[in-house]
């Protein structure tokens, strides 16, 4: 199991994409994205100032439960999120066991009980400008925002929630890769690591069986 952390921005879905299209049907992705708490129950006006990246925005039971039933070999049904209305759809998508779990998303180093069930921990950085641009680009494209929301947003809770618990996170990490590097080298990089995970399993299932 792999947990994948990381500013907002800062390159974490596209390693995620490149190791899922390596390993293939050997992987399972999870993004922590998709556990948002489900505001319909709050007028629309106030849901557009939650505060999305503080921990407690986030369905972690669920995700952990989630992780528990891959590790024991059970598909899980993961809620579709809509971004733009900040509420679940009501559907699912099926995520099925596999060798390689991925988990991505900014918090993951910075909740313990994530923490303590994965093999190799990820830290992606990048300055603070590139992770701006790069998140104005994809929530204007991909999540019904404007230039001006992203903006605020960015300066009212990403920032601040960065260093409060993003950054801090990356202490955890067994892994540093620079999110502004080389694509290609970063995925050599952690492809090595999960193949050398992936020996280090096997000796000790071989020791075990004798």
């Amino acid at each position: 199991m792999l947990g994948l952390a990381g500013g907002s921005g800062a390159g974490k879905t596209t390693l995620v994409n490149g190791l899922a299209s390596r390993l293939g049907d050997d992987a399972s992705v999870l993004w922590f994205d998709e556990y948002y708490h489900d505001l319909a129950h709050l007028p629309v006006e106030r849901r557009a100032v939650v505060n999305y990246d503080h921990p407690d925005s986030l369905d972690e039971a669920l995700l952990v439960d989630h992780l528990d039933g891959l590790l024991a070999g059970r598909a899980v049904d993961v809620p579709i999120y809509d971004f733009a209305s900040h509420t679940r759809t009501g559907r699912t998508r099926r995520v099925e066991p596999r060798p390689v779990v991925v988990v991505d998303g900014i918090l993951v180093l910075a909740v313990p009980e994530l923490r303590r069930r994965l093999d190799l921990a990820v830290f992606v950085d990048a300055p603070a400008e590139i992770r701006l641009a790069r998140r104005m680009d994809r929530d204007v494209r991909e999540r019904g925002r404007t230039a001006a929301m992203v903006q605020s947003q960015f300066e009212a809770t990403v920032a601040p929630m960065h260093e409060a618990f993003v950054e801090p996170s990356a202490i955890h990490a067994d892994l540093h890769v620079d999110g502004t590097g080389d694509m290609v080298a970063n995925l050599d990089t952690l492809m090595d690591a999960v193949e050398h995970l992936h020996s280090s399993y096997l000796h000790s299932s071989y020791l075990h069986s004798s």
